[in-house]
């Protein structure tokens, strides 16, 4: 396949307006897009040969450093370009609230009011792209029937003209429908208006999409101590040294974005405060300067913090961190930094190291189709004489621009023959202590400039914290899960003419850990015992009491007591354990020779019994309370019919507790569940029962299940 970008005529852009590219043909077809819906930004990308990342060609109206952290984005990202692609549709984001709650990437980057209309440029068959425009804050929160179709017909010409290209093979030249009804300015009166500025006493500037200075009256450049050859042509910012601060470009920013007026106020040394008003239109910024009169005993009279980083990096960082913070395991980590911080910083391969040991473990890869590329670096001494161990015992980044450059200081063929031509070695380094090295591949040449070494350095430490998270996360989920998976049964005992299955669905989210429990004891050929309970909440606690209260009906079953004498004994045990938390249940001894079960309950809500003939009953147990609260209390007994193809459903109120539902109603609802859906094995029935229940998500409740059977 043959990239576009070699099928689109080359040669500088012809956009008039900020446009930013290497593509006439793609340059005028946004002009005139933003030219027909009156937007005063756009963007248009172009899909990977490998259809895995958007690439951005070309934009307009803003300084494309502005989207820096978007200039190469996976498909698979949250932004409206990606869902345009991946929807086949137009996204609409109408403003700065609706982005903060659809993009908070986004909205993190540039928290600034302006709407944002995403479309995929597509034939039928074929996606080559998305293209975005922007308008300010000012629109309506709905885009217009009008500018919906005039931007899908233009994203349809545009396909139209790159299948042509991709089946031709033949570069394309602009073609004059792509312009749109754009008015041409007068220009008469220039030398006047120019004289007429430079008698205004006050500064007046001109700024060019890019923030460079294309104009400063007298009056401007005695305000801002600079001559002219210091101003023209540079960004105030970078050229007049008080002004080098982050907070002054961000105004900058949120005024060419917004397209709203922005002011702020600086000191220029040693104590004279001037006042910036910022005024945007598509093609620039005014700038008007004044002494800041009245408002300078407000002003704090120190110095401005230092421009530390360019605001280009500070959106790298922002919008990289707020993908992390969606990382929960160490899997979901290496994901997300392979498929947000890749794309954005241009690596093609990935490896994720640990120390464990004192030994380098590899976590995870990406990039590399023979696996066992990655594996070189697993296993390898913290004291090996490899850029991973170097990075992560000494906490000092290392960048490589070029094989020389590696094998230089590291000749080892098992460290440098991995495909790649240049690499970044970031120690993660978490709470002042390494916890691994992320190794960033390219597979060209890669000049690491010093900004982006530093957003490479700092983006180090991001992930090293999402790393240690998550890592946590794992082992506490290895715990919990171990803890939980040794206190509830493996499997349950097999009894001739008897099927039963079991569910259980803990209530903490992420933990896999809770209170409820269930067990099944075979007491003889024809007999068993079985228990379903709930221990007062959802913690390593209630598991733990849980435990107990189990081995505790096991052993009273094991003597041979009753089923109101097991649930007597085992209150008196709770209340000696002074466990401070309470228990409920449902006991029953199973008699399949005499078809009967004998019940004894505790708190517990009722149980079901579905008939041979089809109906549900919700069986009235006399019953004593939680187990916990009374040591004299007592557990009666009672005798049920159970006949073969009866159905026995004990539940904790995990299976019916819902907000707002009555517990009546509920458990009525849940009977004629039962009676709809008893044909089902039942296997298939608890899967149904828990799935209707809990919507297939984890709830604020535990939720147990077991089906008793006798088979006819």
């Amino acid at each position: 396949m043959i990239p576009l970008s070699d099928l689109l005529a080359s040669g500088p852009s012809t956009s008039d307006d900020g446009g930013e590219g290497s593509h006439p043909l793609l340059s005028l077809a946004l002009a005139g897009m933003m030219d027909d819906v009156q937007a005063h930004s756009g963007a248009v990308y172009l899909l990977s040969p490998d259809e895995q990342v958007l690439e951005m060609a070309v934009m307009a109206g803003l300084p494309r450093a502005f989207a820096a952290p978007w200039e190469r984005v996976a498909i698979t990202s949250p932004i409206p370009v990606a869902d345009a692609v991946r929807e086949r549709g137009l996204i609409w984001v109408a403003g700065e609230e609706d982005m903060a709650r659809r993009y908070p990437r986004i909205a993190v980057v540039l928290p600034y009011p302006f709407s944002v209309a995403a479309l995929p440029i597509a034939t039928h068959g074929t996606v080559y792209g998305a293209v975005f425009v922007t308008w300010p804050g000012s629109h309506p929160p709905q885009i217009s029937d009008s500018e919906r179709d005039r931007l899908i017909a233009a994203c349809d010409r545009l396909a139209l003209r790159l299948r042509r290209a991709a089946e031709s093979g033949s570069p394309l030249v602009p073609e004059a429908d792509f312009l749109g009804p754009a008015a041409m300015a007068g220009t008469t009166g220039a030398i006047e208006a120019v004289r007429m500025v430079a008698r205004v006493p006050d500064g007046l500037c001109s700024l060019d999409v890019n923030g460079h200075l294309t104009y400063a009256n007298p009056a401007a450049r005695e305000l801002l101590g600079a001559n002219a050859s210091t101003l023209l042509g540079k960004q105030l910012w970078s050229s007049v040294p008080w002004l080098n601060d982050p907070v002054y470009e961000d105004r900058y920013r949120a005024a060419m974005i917004s397209q709203h007026t922005t002011s702020f106020v600086a000191l220029r040394p040693p104590q004279d405060w001037l006042m910036f008003q910022l005024h945007p239109s598509r093609n620039g910024i005014s700038v008007h300067i004044t002494p800041a009169r009245g408002t300078v005993q407000e002003m704090p009279h120190d110095k401005p913090p230092q421009h530390t980083a360019g605001l280009v990096a500070i959106s790298h960082i922002l919008t990289l961190a707020s993908a992390l913070t969606e990382a929960v395991g160490v899997s979901d980590v290496i994901e997300l930094v392979a498929d947000e911080i890749m794309p954005a910083v241009g690596s093609r391969s990935l490896v994720m190291l640990a120390s464990e040991a004192g030994r380098l473990r590899v976590l995870g890869q990406r990039g590399y189709e023979d696996s066992t590329i990655a594996d070189r670096f697993d296993g390898k001494p913290l004291t090996a004489h490899t850029p991973g161990a170097h990075a992560l015992a000494t906490g000092v980044p290392s960048f490589f621009e070029s094989r020389a450059e590696l094998e230089h200081i590291y000749p080892a063929p098992s460290v440098t023959r991995d495909g790649m031509s240049s690499w970044a070695y970031l120690p993660l380094i978490a709470s002042g202590r390494p916890v691994g090295t992320c190794v960033l591949g390219y597979s060209q040449p890669h000049s690491f400039s010093t900004d982006e070494r530093a957003v490479l350095t700092s983006l180090g430490g991001l992930i090293a914290q999402a790393l240690e998270r998550a890592r946590l996360y794992d082992t506490k989920h290895r715990l919990a899960h171990g803890l939980q998976s040794a206190l509830l049964p493996h499997s349950l005992p097999s009894l001739p003419g008897l099927e039963v299955a079991a569910r259980y669905l803990p209530g903490t989210q992420g933990m896999d850990i809770g209170g409820d429990f269930y067990d099944l004891i075979r007491t003889g050929d024809a007999t068993a015992a079985a228990v379903i309970g709930d221990v007062q909440g959802h913690n390593v606690t209630a598991a733990g009491l849980m435990g107990q209260v189990r081995t505790a009906v096991r052993a009273y079953t094991a003597v041979g007591q009753s089923p109101g004498k097991v649930v007597v004994s085992t209150n008196r045990l709770l209340i000696d354990l002074d466990a401070e938390l309470l228990v409920s249940c449902v006991y029953l001894h199973l008699d399949l020779e005499r078809h009967r079960a004998r019940l004894a309950r505790a708190g517990h809500p009722q149980p079901l019994l579905l008939d041979p003939d089809g109906r549900v009953h919700i069986l009235d147990l006399d019953g004593g309370p939680l187990l916990g609260v009374d040591r004299r209390a007592a557990y009666p007994t009672t005798v049920v019919p159970l006949h073969p193809g009866s159905l026995l459903v004990l539940y904790t109120d995990g299976l019916i507790e819902t907000p707002d539902t009555d517990m009546d109603d509920a458990l009525a609802a849940l009977a004629a569940e039962l009676e709809h859906a008893a044909d089902q094995p039942l296997d298939a029935l608890a899967e149904h029962l828990v799935g209707r229940a809990t919507g297939g998500i984890q709830g604020g409740d535990d939720t147990a299940l077991l089906l008793l059977r006798p088979q006819r």
